[in-house]
């Protein structure tokens, strides 16, 4: 694995390490985080860099077991460095002197590593777009979040977080944010979020969509896994192009009135048991209706057929597959001529 430069200058001395085993944050215990690993590596926590250039503007330090970044002298790229990624290593900690000076940095990526604490580490980056803290260890959102203020995309996937807080401050900029597969089991704190265009919530504890009226930018919405059992509280969401709701509790198809810009819905894995109050969504390209609880094809051409956008459908795994038996393909395809997939299956 090579760090990698991206400089108007020739090319440096590449530096050849080992590149570590995979590690998983799931796995991780709260008290015993690698340490063993770490001591092992402690040797390999030597300057890398020492051939680039101080005007290097890009570094990928991919899976180089790094577990201290203060060998590395980051701060002698500050005049220059924009883009640093350090995926898959051992950090634990971010020493707030290092990325202070790291001012002009617009693309930071900390994936896969065993951060349990940010503080104020990043609170100067006020040039930072695009950060990505998933796979770690982190317990909240860190309270310097709301002083990113040029920040448009943030990825906090599988970490520990049970609330939404500290966005206060990013509603001209966030344009996607990323909280799957925490803790969280309520959708507050994102009211200030007015230009939020993708949010993505699946796999938590979320038991009721709400709070959302102020995101009407928004176009994609994902709640997959969670444990709604209602779809509500969507009407302010006009600009809604896809809703993700599959692998939830949801017991009939309905809230979508003013939903008309969908082009994706996926209500897959829920207990829906017909076809039903969508006829109005005309812009409706995907419809993902597996794993339900709908017994027949009845409904399918008074409610979709005149939809001439649509292309795909999903039906398998609901009682009017079994149902209907060999007819099963056939009757879908005389009922909604336009598809182009009906599960699988490409027409």
């Amino acid at each position: 694995m090579y760090p990698t430069q991206k400089i108007g200058f020739s090319p440096a001395a590449r530096v050849v390490l080992t590149s570590g085993d995979d590690h998983d944050a799931d796995d991780r215990d709260d008290d015993e985080t690698g340490d063993a690993v770490a001591d092992e590596d402690d040797e390999d926590d030597e300057d890398i860099l020492e051939n680039y250039p101080d005007e290097t503007t890009e570094l990928d330090l991919w899976d180089m077991r790094i577990t201290s970044l203060a060998p590395l002298r980051l701060q002698r790229f500050a005049d220059h460095l924009t883009r640093l990624v350090l995926r898959k290593n051992l950090i634990k900690e971010l020493d707030p002197e290092i990325f202070q000076a790291l001012s002009k940095l617009e693309h930071l990526d900390l994936y896969d590593n065993q951060i349990k604490h940010v503080g104020d580490a990043l609170s100067n980056l006020t040039s930072l777009e695009h950060l990505d803290l998933s796979f770690n260890v982190l317990r909240e959102i860190p309270e310097a979040f709301s002083r990113l203020t040029a920040l448009k995309i943030a990825f906090f996937v599988q970490n520990r977080i049970s609330h939404i807080t500290g966005f206060q401050g990013l509603g001209e900029t966030l344009t996607s944010l990323e909280l799957g597969a925490n803790r969280i089991r309520r959708i507050e704190g994102l009211d200030a979020l007015v230009n939020l265009k993708e949010l993505w919530l699946g796999k938590n504890k979320i038991a009721r969509i709400e709070n959302l009226d102020n995101l009407k930018q928004l176009t994609i919405l994902s709640l997959q896994s969670n444990r709604i059992t209602k779809i509500e509280n969507l009407e302010k969401l006009e600009n809604l192009e896809q809703l993700l709701l599959s692998h939830n509790g949801i017991e009939k198809l309905e809230g979508l009135e003013h939903n008309t810009k969908l082009k994706m819905l996926d209500v897959g894995s829920n207990f829906i048991p017909a076809i039903e109050n969508v006829s109005h969504l005309t812009s409706l390209e995907d419809l993902w209706l597996g794993g339900n609880k709908i017994p027949d094809l009845q409904t399918l051409e008074p409610q979709l057929r005149h939809i001439s956008t649509l292309q795909t459908i999903y039906l398998e795994g609901n009682p009017c597959q079994k149902n209907e038996g060999t007819s099963y393909m056939r009757k879908i395809r005389l009922a909604l001529p336009q598809l182009t997939q009906i599960d699988a299956t490409y027409l």
